[in-house]
Formats: C-alpha cells, sequence, structure tokens
C-alpha cells in the first residue's frame, strides 16, 4: 500500500474485462495495475508490491493455477481466482492451491469491489503492528495473533491468511456449532455468494490436513452434518 492507497494487480488476458475492473477498482479509491500474460504477471507478483491480486485461470505463458500455486510459495497476501469454469473441481483446485477467493464469471464489477475491499480489510487487521501480542492455546494448538503464528504440539505449521484467520475463529469461539454460510460472513467478511460453500469446506480441509501434519492426534475441528462445524475443546 502506498500513501494509503491499496495497490491490485489484474492478471488478465481479456483487455477489455481488465481495463473495466481497473476502471471501477480506481473510481473506488484503489490503484490497479495490469498483466496480460500469466508469466509476466507472475513476476510482476513475485517481484513487486501489491496488496492483493486477481487472477484469471486461462492466460497465455501460464495458468492461473500455476501463479497461484507460486505466488502462494513466497507470499501470504490475498489472492482472488476469476475463471469462465464454472466447475465444481476448479473451484476446489483453485481454493485448495491457496487462493482466498473463487469468482466464476460473469460477475459484477461492483462484486468485485466488494470483494476485494473485504479481503483488503480482514488482511490489514490481521496483520496491523498495533495488534496487541495475544496468545490463544487449546488443544496443543498455540496462536501468537499479533506475529501471525501457528504451533502445534509445540512446531510451527504455516498457515496461509484465510487459513490462520478461520482456525483462530474457531478457537475463539469453541463448542458451538457454525454453519457454512456463517463462517463465510464472520470471516471473509461478505454476504453469502455462490463460492461460500467450497470456500470455508476447502479451508476447512486444509486446516484439518495441516493440524495432521502437525502430528495432532484428531483434528478437533468436528463436521455436524446437516448442520455445519465445531471446534471442540
Amino acid at each position: 500500500m502506498s500513501n494509503g492507497v491499496s495497490r491490485i494487480l489484474l492478471i488478465e488476458d481479456d483487455e477489455s474485462i481488465a481495463e473495466l475492473q481497473k476502471d471501477y477498482l480506481e473510481i473506488n479509491h484503489m490503484e490497479a495495475e495490469i498483466a496480460c500474460d500469466g508469466l509476466i504477471g507472475l513476476n510482476r507478483a513475485l517481484n513487486e508490491s501489491f496488496d492483493l491480486i486477481v487472477i484469471d485461470i486461462m492466460l497465455p505463458s501460464m495458468d492461473g493455477f500455476e501463479i497461484c500455486r507460486r505466488i502462494r510459495e513466497k507470499k501470504n497476501i490475498p489472492l482472488m481466482i476469476v475463471s469462465a469454469k464454472k466447475e465444481d473441481i476448479d473451484k476446489v483446485r483453485g481454493l485448495g492451491l491457496g487462493a482466498d477467493d473463487y469468482m466464476t464469471k460473469p460477475f459484477s464489477p461492483s462484486e468485485l469491489v466488494a470483494r476485494v475491499q473485504a479481503h483488503i480489510k480482514r488482511y490489514q487487521l490481521l496483520t496491523g503492528a498495533d495488534t496487541a501480542n495475544d496468545i490463544i492455546e487449546i488443544n496443543q494448538i498455540r496462536i501468537d495473533k499479533s506475529a501471525h503464528r501457528v504451533f502445534v504440539l509445540g512446531e510451527e505449521i504455516i498457515f496461509t491468511t484465510k487459513e490462520f484467520e478461520l482456525l483462530l475463529f474457531f478457537m475463539e469461539n469453541p463448542n458451538r456449532v457454525w454453519m457454512k454460510e456463517q463462517l463465510f460472513r464472520q470471516v471473509w467478511d461478505m454476504d453469502d455468494f455462490d463460492t461460500d460453500i467450497y470456500t470455508v469446506v476447502v479451508h476447512i480441509g486444509r486446516i484439518r490436513e495441516k493440524l495432521k501434519k502437525g502430528k495432532l492426534s484428531e483434528s478437533p475441528i468436528e463436521t455436524i452434518w446437516g448442520s455445519g462445524y465445531r471446534f471442540n475443546t
């Protein structure tokens, strides 16, 4: 963020769509830059400072899935995938590679702006330097909120921003059943969109995998069939 203005990178090969998205973002007081080639977009994402990156899937040189994977290996900023691909498997794949959100084309530019603003706001709140040092520990899982670090059985496990935020929400609100729609509103700070089920389910799956990787014998996040999820203490 430069001079208090959020900087967005749009990796989109359809110039008319990219320019429309850029116009709406700039109308809403954000800076937006366009990369029409996948490899160029990846290089800019890795070597420049952006507050959020919007990635199309079908791109010249490199597809959006690979771009998302490579960015997530190096950076933890919000990533949004946008695509005409509507199949559930594509949504799950994109979210599984570390994207924070998946929007299916066509969508309104105002919806894009709303999601971009929500993701940036949540990210800034989570990583703000003025956050008070605070430790929360349940079931051998310890979260250092100010340092954005998670420890399982004493060993650090790396979580993406949204995985961290979702786990933190569960640990701050344990022993209560949360529906997927509620989790989407609380953690993503947005009204229900058609991606909420996939977004929440995939992120919970990734959290469970990482807790298991940390040698936690049993996941505290329980699926309550027909209702939602509960973090058990």
